[in-house]
């Protein structure tokens, strides 16, 4: 008689039991599972895009073919040339000359033709040279002994210049259409470009006036 009663209660109370779906087996809810995910999750995305870098920026030249990354480097400013100071004869500054030169020293560029500044030595501030064979610049010299109204003058950029040839040895360019004469020197075998490389320059730092009388 004990032994029907214990299998009548076993049949009326079966132990519950979870469904699962097909083909599955139910998972237990691991938390060592979540943070897996959640680490896969976060690095996942660093890795990607450290691989991105790598083959855009490539390595530094190494054994695998990769190239460098070039380094970008700003355009040196040209030096003055190592040359001794030249000696520049100026006539003594007038009133005129320092008022105007100083702008047009001012921007007199570092480099002209191809040709490095070089040191003058001078007793006018105003004096300027390139290279060797030298360029010179003196502004605010005397008015050219060969100016007449007759003269014939070259434009070139917008500067009216009166040149002398009579010294076999270099070409004097005079600029006289400016509040003061700007002479500029060159070898006899040397063309037009210095004169022409400083008109803008002097454009810019003296006004222009009708070519003197």
């Amino acid at each position: 008689m004990p032994r029907r009663q214990h299998l009548t209660l076993l049949t009326e109370n079966p132990p519950p039991t979870e469904t699962a779906p097909a083909g599955e087996r139910p998972r237990p809810d691991d938390p060592l599972r979540r943070a897996a995910l959640l680490v896969t999750a976060v690095v996942l995305p660093v890795v990607v895009v450290l691989l991105v870098l790598v083959r855009v920026l490539g390595d530094d030249g190494g054994p695998d073919g990769g190239q460098p990354v070039a380094d970008v480097e700003e355009t040196p400013t040209p030096a003055r040339a190592d040359l001794p100071p030249l000696p520049v004869d100026a006539p003594p500054v007038t009133p005129e000359a320092e008022a105007a030169c100083p702008a047009l020293i001012a921007a007199l560029p570092l480099e002209l033709t191809g040709e490095p500044s070089r040191p003058v030595r001078s007793e006018s501030p105003f004096a300027y040279a390139w290279g060797d064979p030298p360029i010179v610049l003196v502004c605010g010299v005397e008015r050219p002994a060969g100016l007449e109204p007759t003269s014939p003058l070259i434009q070139i950029n917008g500067v009216s210049w009166l040149v002398d040839t009579t010294d076999p040895d270099e070409i004097v360019w005079t600029a006289v259409d400016r509040p003061v004469f700007v002479q500029v020197t060159v070898s006899a075998d040397t063309d037009s470009a210095a004169v022409t490389a400083l008109g803008p320059v002097i454009n810019d730092a003296l006004p222009l006036q009708q070519p003197a009388a």
